[in-house]
Order: C-alpha cells, then structure tokens, then sequence
C-alpha cells in the first residue's frame, strides 16, 4: 500500500483510509473491528472517525459511539501503535453535539478529552475542525453560498484563540497534527496566517467531499493544497455509493444508505444518474470494477493524500482494498475526463 505525508507533519499514511462513520447504527462494533483489521492486514494504516459519529441516522443518542468502538478494539488488541487515527470536534451548527455550539478556546479542551476517553487512548495523530463556524458551502449549499454577512475580524480572533487552545494540546502531547474539514480556500489561508501568527499548528490536511461526481476542490483548493503542503482527505469518494452503480434504474438495496437517506442528503438526482451511467460505461468498456475505478482516479489526484473511504461489510472492504493494486490506463484517464465535461456538478 503507497504511503504518502501528512502536509508538513512527517506522519505517512495510506493512500486509502477506512472511514468509520457507520459502526454503532449500519455495523455493531464486532464488524467494526473485524474491518479494522482486515485494513491493517492489507496495508492500511489510517483511520478516520469523528466526535459526532454514527451517522444514519445521527441522534443525540448514539454521539460518540464511533470513536468507542474503536477505542474497545485498542483496549482488546493494544495495537495502537499500527494506527494513524483522525478525529474530528464538531463545529459549529452540528445541533447533535453540544447544541450546535461553536469551536472555541474553551471548548477544544473539553473536546479532546471527550475523545480521549472514548477512543482509550492518549494522543490523537489527526485532530480536525469538522465544519467552520462561520459555515460551509459543502453539502450542496454552494447552489446559495453567500458569505456576505461573515466578520472577517471576529473569525480571525475565533482563529487565534483556537491556535492558542490547540498549541496548548500539541505540548501536552495529546494531538500530533492539526486538519481541517469543510474548509474553502479563503478559510484555509486564514488558518495558515492564524498559525503564523500565533505559533500554533499548521494546517496540514482538508478533509472535504470528492469524487467524479463531486469536484469543487479542482481549482482554488487545488492550487492551494499543492503550494502550501495540505493534502485531501477526500471523503465520500464514491458519492454514497452511487457510483457503484447499485441504485441506477430505481434500486434501493435493503441496508443501503438510500434505504436509510432518501435522497442521498441531495445527491440523489436525474443528472447524477445519468453521470453514473456515463462512468458505468467506461469502466464497462475497460474491464473494471467502478467502485475500484473511482477511489484508483481520486488517488491519482495531485493535491490528494489520503481517499476515506467506508464500508458496511467486509466484502465492501476488499473491493476498496483492491484499488489500491489498480493503475489507470491513459485511455481510462481521458475517457473520464469526457465524462466529466459531458456531467459536470450533477448534483
């Protein structure tokens, strides 16, 4: 399995990451243990989790959930050692977890400890903003995004008390390395002077949607990522499994995230489909698995360091794993990049 840096961090990582978003609602924690290992098995070394996970559904009942489950199986095999684990402190909006109050100086503390605890565990090598408080155009809010009413000031002096928060955490040794998630270009530069300012971590990775069918980051946070050092973390690499192919012509598998989401929190649309079906083809005509054909092109991506990706069986597991062994063809290559000319922003 490739190994690629963290930003400037000297953490390497896999080029694929097993997401964990689902243990405790779609998979008990036996499953996610046996996932867990059967990464480690294949080369895999990171894990990415966050405060507020399980999702489908997310309820206040099951927060935190997640990042015990894994903590269980470092308290049963004591292999903590092998992994690179991410978690995320939910920001701000994310009703589910402390009211959907912000990040701030005096919550980061409280926070990590939180996760400490639930992970068993003493330090965290990934500790990520999940969403910004000022907010995000991510999922599917860039159709209306408009950053207008922000204060430029007050999120500056939101960003120093945090950096100062975060250091403090860094010195006690408690985090490695700081990410964010949901991010845009004009956030990350700002998180980047915050450091600079106050000595506290540089960003070193952005956890944001991508996939062929989610491709906001190519132009500015591109650019940006390369230049400053911040990898990818792209999450949802296979659009919530609709480029698998397994929901076209009106399926819903019992168990799916469709059988749970009804709309694929609004990816699910007449264009998408029509682009799934344009990839469909080309993996069709090449003899590929589609699930393998997208996660082996995300990690071809300059700016990426690490494609999440998540599973509800083992099986799922070891069709992702497989991508790793997959090297595109330049015809694969450039009949994608039709397909993305033809189906650009589905949804």
């Amino acid at each position: 399995m490739e190994r690629r840096t963290l930003g400037r961090t000297g953490i390497d990582v896999s080029a694929l990451c097993l997401g964990s978003m689902t243990w405790g609602t779609q998979n008990t924690a036996e499953e996610g243990h046996a996932q867990i290992e059967r990464a480690l098995d294949a080369g895999i070394n990171f894990v990415d989790t966050a405060e507020m996970y399980p999702v489908n559904p997310i309820s206040a009942e099951t927060i935190g959930r997640t990042e015990r489950i894994i903590g269980l199986w470092f308290e049963r095999v004591r292999r903590r050692n092998n992994v690179v684990l991410a978690t995320k402190v939910s920001g701000a909006g994310m009703r589910h977890v402390r009211n959907g109050a912000p990040i701030t100086s005096e919550s980061i503390a409280s926070a990590i400890e939180g996760s400490l605890r639930r992970l068993n565990t003493d330090y965290i090598d990934l500790y990520q903003f999940h969403w910004p408080n000022r907010g995000s155009y991510m999922f599917r809010q860039n159709w209306t995004y408009d950053p207008s009413a922000q204060k430029p000031d007050e999120v500056r002096q939101n960003m120093d008390d945090c950096m100062g928060a975060l250091q403090d955490q860094v010195q006690r040794g408690v985090i490695r390395a700081f990410g964010l998630s949901n991010e845009s270009a004009w956030g990350t530069t700002e998180w980047l002077a915050s450091a600079a300012r106050t000595g506290g971590p540089r960003v070193a990775t952005i956890q944001n949607e991508y996939s062929l069918l989610c491709r906001l980051y190519d132009t500015d946070l591109a650019e940006l990522s390369v230049n400053e050092d911040i990898g990818l973390l792209s999450f949802s690499p296979l659009a919530t499994g609709l480029l698998t192919g397994k929901y076209q012509d009106g399926a819903v598998p019992d168990g799916s995230r469709l059988s749970l989401n009804a709309d694929l929190g609004g990816r699910k649309t007449q264009r998408a489909f029509e682009a799934v079906g344009a990839y469909l083809d080309i993996a069709a005509r090449h003899g590929l698995d589609p699930s393998q054909m997208a996660l082996a092109w995300a990690m071809t991506r300059p700016f990426m360091a690490s494609v999440i990706f998540g599973a509800t069986s083992v099986a799922q597991l070891d069709v992702a794993i497989g991508a790793s062994e997959l090297t595109l063809s330049q015809d694969v290559m450039s009949d994608i990049d039709a397909a993305h000319r033809a189906h650009p922003m589905p949804f």
